[in-house]
């Protein structure tokens, strides 16, 4: 399995790794089949993204994609990182092996999972807004 020189690096020396104490929108995502789990943590204000930290088990692929989302959507407003594709995190990492495209799903739907939490926290139904999270356990 070949790997972009970018993947490389966000697996090496992946960004905005950890948790934020102080976080009001928290997301987890977990995949059966490959046994990936990515719980993102956003710190929200006046519906900007002003941190963002995520903590990762899973492959190289897995980590890679979730360190180049967080970038993607730190100093983002909510809107803006709702429109982040899995598609848009494969291209930032120059390509991903088509067997573990899975893992960009698992990133984006992490981030949903998060700012629908903190639509929650809010007392907003998060599913217009966000649409329906699910348990990607599809390959």
């Amino acid at each position: 399995m070949k790997y972009s020189q970018k993947v490389m690096e966000h697996f090496a020396n992946p960004h905005n790794v950890g948790k934020l104490d102080d976080a009001n929108g928290i997301g987890e995502i977990g995949n059966a089949k490959c046994g990936d789990i990515m719980k993102m943590y956003l710190k929200i204000e006046n519906d900007i993204i002003v941190d963002v930290k995520f903590n990762t088990y899973g492959c190289a692929s897995a980590i890679a994609t979730s360190s180049i989302a967080t970038d993607m959507i730190k100093g983002q407003p909510l809107s803006e990182a709702l429109k982040l594709t899995n598609k848009a995190v494969v291209e930032a990492l120059d390509g991903l092996p088509a067997v573990k495209i899975h893992c960009s799903v698992l990133a984006e739907q992490a981030i949903k999972a998060a700012i629908a939490d903190y639509y929650k926290r809010q007392g907003i139904d998060p599913e217009p807004i966000v649409g329906k999270i699910e348990d990607n356990d599809h390959e």
